[in-house]
């Protein structure tokens, strides 16, 4: 018996697998279409995109006004405007970081 089961033990990588029937019986979706006859998912997929687009414009105008900021002030001497400027920086890079991990 022990013999038999250290067989099936290493035969059992040289046996094929089968893939689960119900991922193979099941018809392949194309996805939910939106009335005007568009994919769902690749209209969503396109306005992340844009807005995608628009947070990294904001944050490149946010760094730069931030930048001429720390310029112009006194170095020993930091405006409450730039801290708060540097705080959405930092929530709009993590946005951006977000949405780019999906």
């Amino acid at each position: 018996m022990r013999l038999l089961l250290v067989g099936l033990f290493l035969a059992a990588p040289l046996i094929p697998q089968r893939p689960d029937l119900e991922e193979r019986d099941r018809p392949r979706e194309s996805g939910v279409r939106l009335p005007n006859g568009k994919n769902q998912q690749d209209e969503i997929l396109r306005a992340e995109h844009e807005k995608q687009v628009q947070d990294v414009a904001q944050l490149i105008r946010l760094a730069e006004q931030l930048q001429d900021e720390l310029l112009k002030n006194d170095r020993h001497v930091l405006s409450l405007a730039s801290l708060k400027k540097a705080d959405e920086i930092e929530k709009l890079a993590k946005r951006i970081r977000t949405r780019m991990k999906r």
